[in-house]
């Protein structure tokens, strides 16, 4: 038997038959891990290669979310490029929860697209519920219960409280979503709003007998503006009289005004009895002043007689003079009371 020139060497046989198992086990590990997605994708109209399936594992994204939001947008009648979907789920998106918003925003003619809806979703917010609220406006309590306070107190002009329970009926703005304010700014302003309405008030009977009158004013201020809701109307759920605030107000600065003439009082009486007190000290000088000066009398009259300018019978002429005015001050002195 002629040997044929053109024979491949055995060892050769041998590395071409592993190459070819190692790409057939390469094959059936592709077929085993993607091979249902692919079908899946080839059977929905909304294919995916083997190939970008395989990148997306090497890039470390879901293939399954990409693929079945992929599906669900298509037999909605929506484009989707697998890029754009990778690229939102690896920025940390929620690549089902947004492809959910766009169907339902197409669905309810809400101009809705895909960048946008991503912005929303990667913002924080939740682009689904906004599409919701946005076609089944959203009531919002006001105040919150969960936050402990069950009514917005407002005092009008007679002094009269108010407590007030309201409903607001807000719609999503999607194009105020991202960096717009959230229900809590909405529920503070409506609250102020509330409270201003009560105050401007010159009765709280106004109020009572016309509770709408707080909702049309309340919604002339635009407390929507830069939030992320359109407030179509605010209801006045229940109105209820509290305290008479106006009254206790009075009460308490009158006490507070006693309080202060009480001690405005108590000064006076204080400085009144210093001064009573000082009073005693300086008669009692002066009568001290008084007895010295009497004292002088006896030294004085001494030194005359030495010096000769008293006589004799000069002294006794003054001791009569002296004698005869005690006498008529006894006289002149009265000897009892009722006489």
């Amino acid at each position: 038997m002629e040997k044929l020139p053109f024979m491949i060497p055995k060892q050769f046989a041998v590395v071409g038959i592993i190459f070819i198992g190692i790409i057939l086990f390469l094959f059936l590990l592709l077929l085993f891990r993607y091979g249902w997605l692919y079908i899946q994708a080839m059977a929905s109209g909304a294919p995916v290669s083997i190939i970008q399936l395989v990148g997306m594992t090497f890039r470390r994204v879901n293939s399954r979310i990409i693929v079945e939001s992929r599906i669900m947008a298509k037999k909605a009648g929506l484009e989707m490029d697998t890029g754009l979907l990778e690229a939102h789920y690896l920025a940390g998106g929620n690549v089902p929860n947004v492809v959910r918003a766009l169907i339902a925003a197409n669905k309810a003619n809400i101009d809705l697209i895909f960048n946008q809806a991503c912005a929303i979703d990667l913002a924080g917010r939740d682009v689904l519920d906004a599409v919701r609220t946005s076609v089944n406006p959203k009531v919002i309590d006001c105040p919150d219960p969960a936050r402990g306070r069950d009514t917005i107190d407002g005092v009008s002009k007679d002094g009269i409280q108010l407590k007030v329970k309201a409903r607001v009926t807000v719609r999503a703005n999607m194009q105020r979503l991202v960096g717009g304010a959230k229900e809590e700014t909405v529920i503070a302003r409506v609250g102020e709003g509330i409270v201003s309405t009560i105050g401007s008030a010159e009765t709280h009977k106004k109020v009572l007998e016309s509770p709408d009158l707080i909702s049309k004013q309340v919604l002339q201020k635009g407390l929507d503006a830069g939030t992320a809701f359109e407030i179509l109307s605010i209801d006045i759920a229940d109105v209820d009289v509290g305290e008479n605030i106006g009254a206790k107000l009075q009460a308490d600065q009158a006490e507070a005004d006693k309080r202060v003439a009480q001690a405005e009082a108590e000064k006076k009486r204080a400085m009144a009895v210093a001064r009573e007190q000082e009073m005693k000290a300086l008669v009692e000088e002066n009568r001290a002043k008084v007895v010295l000066a009497e004292a002088e009398v006896p030294k004085a009259i001494s030194q005359a007689f030495r010096d000769g300018h008293l006589g004799v019978m000069d002294y006794y002429q003054f001791r009569n003079i002296q004698a005869d005015t005690e006498m008529r001050r006894s006289i002149a002195k009265p000897t009892g009371e009722g006489h």
